[in-house]
């Protein structure tokens, strides 16, 4: 399917616990984005999937680190530093389609993470406490991860939703910890005098997913979805299906986890990155 060997095929057949990047050239808001040089500390740029590749490195417990994508411009990058490539078909809607249409090409993997191409500054302890959380429950399907807004980030996203932006997506769960809803709306409602609080919080989401093989095929099967498709959330589609979502909500590490969404991002998130990159 592809013209660029991976470098360890042996691993791809026998890997099962693997992180699987998404990562297409074609961003309708940031085109080419994964090869946007991000810089460091020392002022080195690398690409965008390159420094994303190495947060899933950063991860312990994992067999492989790979990443999907239907462009040979990523590939030949991604073969560049030595990196494994899974080509996928051009047509994958969302990340999570890009991630089942790999399942072929990773015949024991029965624990695959989603780690998004632009969210390189995902702490490797959530990818951690996400595949620990699977590990642990072996008959919960999906999972992802959610933060508890501090005062100051419900404000930022308060200040968007006045604007008209989207600063965030907002999940509210069960007595489960399963996810009843998500949305790029702030959920759930306060009145304005309200501040979220222990009894209330205001739940960000953060785009990390791990996924059993049968609920990635299940996923494929069921097809997009109207509320996944007005929203823009490709995880609602795991709910319309009954799939139940289970959310492990952490704390904030001390910085924000800013996607590059916009080329407007990236001095925001060289400057994260080179602050969170300092002893």
């Amino acid at each position: 399917m592809s013209d660029f060997p991976n470098s360890a095929r042996a691993s791809l057949e026998a890997a099962r616990t693997v992180i699987v990047i998404p990562a297409r050239y074609g961003s309708s808001r940031f085109p080419g984005k994964p090869l946007m040089m991000i810089r460091d500390e020392t002022g080195t740029g690398k690409p965008l999937i390159q420094r994303s590749h190495e947060a899933g490195l950063a991860v312990r417990g994992i067999d492989l680190v790979a990443v999907a994508t239907d462009d040979s411009r990523i590939a030949a990058s991604v073969t560049g530093f030595d990196g494994n490539v899974l080509m996928t078909p051009d047509n994958c809607a969302n990340g999570t389609e890009r991630v089942a249409a790999c399942l072929d090409q990773l015949p024991q993997a029965d624990l695959l993470v989603n780690l998004q191409g632009d969210a390189l500054l995902t702490p490797p302890a959530f990818v951690e406490a996400l595949v620990a959380h699977m590990r642990a429950n072996p008959l919960v399907q999906v999972s992802t991860i959610a933060v508890r807004c501090s005062t100051e980030t419900f404000k930022h996203l308060a200040d968007d939703a006045v604007q008209g932006r989207v600063g965030g997506t907002t999940v509210v769960l069960n007595g489960k910890s399963e996810a009843l809803y998500f949305s790029k709306r702030i959920l759930p409602y306060l009145p304005d005098d309200r501040l979220p609080d222990a009894n209330l919080p205001v739940l960000l989401h953060i785009g990390l997913y791990a996924y059993r093989r049968q609920a990635l095929q299940e996923y494929i099967a069921v097809g997009p979805t109207p509320l996944e498709t007005v929203e823009g959330l490709e995880q609602l589609r795991f709910l319309h299906a009954g799939i139940p979502v289970s959310v492990l909500t952490l704390e904030e590490q001390g910085y924000p986890i800013v996607e590059v969404n916009n080329p407007s991002d990236v001095p925001l998130v060289e400057k994260i990155f080179t602050r969170r990159a300092l002893p």
